[in-house]
């Protein structure tokens, strides 16, 4: 077998790269006649130089990656989505199962925000459709919690132990 015909190293680690990031299984693809050697023509198609952006961009569509870059490009700029005073009294917890997950400060703005919460979602799929985030949740800061770790008994709590 020629060395013309084998794939190069880096282009089949890139490949079965992608594949096991997809889950899809990588075929190769069997070269047609037509094609030139590897490399192509020096001043063929595709040959331009192009953009440090364009190629991210392509790398991360095609890597699966751009529901994350979009989610965490909406966590990192929920300051200027939510406005400042907002933004002063919530944090981002996370977003699970297309659910952003939004900590307040106190139940009152919890309340206020859920009353917010059509404009805000609509507002976030304008400006963030590629992130998949389908619902908002406004969380009120709950009661010190004795459960710690995943596994707890039900029970009475903390009492006194000591007479």
């Amino acid at each position: 077998m020629a060395s013309e015909d084998r794939t190069p190293f880096a282009t089949e680690a890139y490949l079965r790269a992608k594949s096991v990031w997809r889950g899809v299984p990588h075929r190769r693809r069997a070269r047609r006649k037509g094609d030139s050697a590897a490399g192509g023509s020096p001043f063929g198609f595709g040959r331009d130089p192009r953009a440090l952006s364009d190629v991210l961009v392509t790398v991360a569509s095609d890597m699966g990656w751009s529901v994350e870059l979009e989610q965490a490009r909406l966590i990192g700029e929920w300051p200027e989505f939510a406005g400042g005073a907002t933004a002063e009294h919530t944090s981002v917890v996370g977003i699970s199962h297309g659910v952003l997950q939004i900590q307040c400060d106190s139940t009152t703005w919890a309340t206020e925000l859920r009353r917010l919460r059509g404009e805000l979602l609509t507002r976030l799929l304008r400006d963030y459709p590629d992130s998949e985030v389908r619902d908002i949740r406004f969380l009120a800061p709950g009661a010190p919690s004795w459960r710690h770790g995943p596994r707890s008994v039900p029970g009475r709590g903390p009492r006194d132990t000591y007479g």
